[in-house]
């Protein structure tokens, strides 16, 4: 899957976390992103760093795809707020997130397998 606003894209490879135990897990224990990209946690409100060994860029979704929050940089052993508005949640490698992308954009998921 590929999350993209327009001509910009954020993640060409996104692993998707869906079932508890992945979204608990998420990027606990990694060194770095392996194989993908991008996190989409479904559904998620609010994200922690503890044990991800790595700066991480947090967007912040509601269920059309807007970006109702983003946390840019949060470094390990953080938490963000509740993001209230927020169904799912997009992680990147801090430092990723183009600074063009704000709060209010509206991104799109493509499917390429």
């Amino acid at each position: 899957m590929v999350i993209k606003k327009g001509d910009i894209i954020l993640a060409n490879q996104v692993k998707r976390a869906s079932s508890f135990a992945d979204r608990v897990l998420g990027l606990m224990f990694s060194e770095r992103m392996d194989g993908f990209d991008g996190l989409l946690l479904s559904p998620c409100r609010s994200v922690h760093s503890f044990f991800v060994h790595f700066p991480i860029d947090v967007v912040f979704l509601s269920k059309e795809m807007e970006i109702v929050g983003i946390v840019r940089e949060m470094r390990p052993w953080r938490m963000t707020r509740i993001y209230f508005k927020a169904y799912q949640t997009l992680e990147l490698m801090g430092g990723e997130l183009p600074a063009e992308i704000k709060v209010g954009d509206r991104l799109e998921a493509v499917c390429t397998s």
